[in-house]
């Protein structure tokens, strides 16, 4: 069985932002990470070469594949910024009428500018996500 790509690394986020071509992105991805460390209590870590991680959780399915994944986090990407873990519980889902302007996709969210949505919703829609039970995570 191959392993997860997505693993954590020793690669340092403040260089990952800073690298960052549009000046925007970068800003959001300063402010994204202000507000996962502050819903998470965790540091952020690279999990492969371009998703910022938040905590993380060990999952297993029934096919016996398994690994490790981060509680929450993000993509800063050139389309939009993708983020992780955010919609995985109802109690997250149900704020997402409140949001403002974003698309979702299987499990992830999708924003174009940070300033499009209500910053105090997509922070709230964190901390749910962290505190959610464990059923609502693969495991």
């Amino acid at each position: 069985m191959a392993d997860n790509k997505t693993q954590a690394t020793k690669a340092s986020v403040a260089s990952f932002v800073e690298a960052l071509a549009d000046q925007s992105r970068r800003g959001d991805a300063k402010a994204l990470i202000k507000l996962m460390k502050k819903a998470t209590g965790e540091q952020p870590k690279m999990w492969g070469p371009s998703i910022i991680g938040f905590g993380s959780y060990h999952y297993k399915y029934d096919s016996g594949r398994e690994g490790d994944m981060p509680l929450i986090g993000f993509s800063p990407r050139k389309a939009a910024t993708v983020l992780y873990g955010l919609i995985g519980s109802s109690d997250s889902k149900a704020l997402l009428p409140k949001l403002g302007k974003h698309t979702t996709g299987k499990g992830c969210l999708y924003i174009k500018k940070l300033a499009d949505v209500d910053q105090k919703v997509l922070e709230a829609m964190a901390i749910k996500a962290v505190t959610a039970p464990q059923g609502c995570r693969p495991s």
